[in-house]
């Protein structure tokens, strides 16, 4: 591996198992663009306003979907296991794991498949298509 490569130039495997760790437990941010807001107010038939009063706060200074005291997603259904919002969950949470923060050192990433069950199992993500991924995150510091 050359020094302007990246440690996973040889591509990384992941599958998500549906475990609903990664919406639920540690605290967290769940940032969301405008147009991320107009599809999840849509979705629940809610105004703006409504939404932002009952699912959102401010972390470090943008609008993140809020948590409940155990540190679960808003969304998250502990009763299914799964996200109640799937179909239009922020672009946050489709790109998981392929983070810039989780993808910047090897480490990053050794230290969240303690969490996650699904990283480095399952599909083959080749270098290409997680540079796709990181092209689309909304946020750097993701």
């Amino acid at each position: 591996m050359s020094k302007n490569q990246p440690w996973w130039i040889n591509g990384l495997f992941f599958a998500c198992r549906g475990c609903g760790r990664c919406c639920r437990g540690e605290p967290g941010a769940v940032w969301f663009t405008p147009s991320e807001e107009e599809a999840l107010c849509t979705f629940l038939a809610l105004s703006p306003e409504q939404f932002r009063r009952s699912y959102t706060v401010t972390r470090e200074r943008r609008p993140s979907l809020r948590e409940r005291w155990n540190g679960d997603c808003v969304f998250f259904d502990a009763s299914r296991g799964r996200c109640a919002v799937y179909h239009v969950r922020p672009l946050q949470c489709r790109l998981f794991p392929f983070w810039p923060s989780l993808l910047a050192h090897p480490d990053n990433w050794a230290d969240e498949t303690r969490r996650c069950p699904g990283m480095d199992s399952g599909r083959f993500y080749a270098a290409a298509l997680i540079r796709e991924h990181l092209a689309l995150a909304p946020f750097p510091d993701l």
